[in-house]
């Protein structure tokens, strides 16, 4: 086996993990534990406004607010996830998935498309950009929240 070939195996395990760790501290929601995962630079195109935002400051108050907002338990999953990795970039794919009560009683069980871009950095890998999003219809102008994989 070629060393490209295993390294990009290598990488391709070490964005499993991570995305698995990553997903395990949303659940808890642990703040700190998912900003780990995060490069201080990141990029962030998020399901809510604004359009674009930058950096692990505003990201921790994001999550924060969205965390909180669930009354105790909170599911959260990854599903089709499909990666393509390099020995220091990589990118995945796949759909998340939320469920849970909030706060206000109001129960949510919701889906969106996610695409994490990954770097290798000092040798961990940091999430340098995030990219969610809820398709619509077109028909209504309006986000299509009870779709299900």
């Amino acid at each position: 086996m070629a060393a490209e070939t295993k390294q990009t195996i290598d990488s391709t395990g070490e964005i499993i993990e991570s995305t698995g760790k990553w997903a395990i501290a949303l659940r808890e929601k642990d703040v700190e534990a998912v900003i780990s995962y995060y490069d201080s630079d990141v990029v962030m195109f998020d399901v809510v406004d604004p359009l674009v935002s930058n950096g692990t400051d505003l990201l921790r108050t994001r999550l924060t607010e969205w965390l909180s907002s669930f009354d105790g338990h909170m599911g959260f999953e990854v599903s089709d996830l499909k990666i393509e990795a390099g020995n220091y970039i990589a990118f995945c794919h796949g759909l998340n998935r939320v469920i849970g009560t909030k706060v206000d009683g109001v129960k949510i069980d919701m889906c969106w498309r996610a695409t994490l871009c990954w770097r290798k950095i000092d040798g961990d890998w940091k999430i340098t950009h995030s990219h969610a999003s809820v398709p619509f219809n077109m028909e209504t102008g309006m986000a299509s929240l009870d779709l299900k994989p």
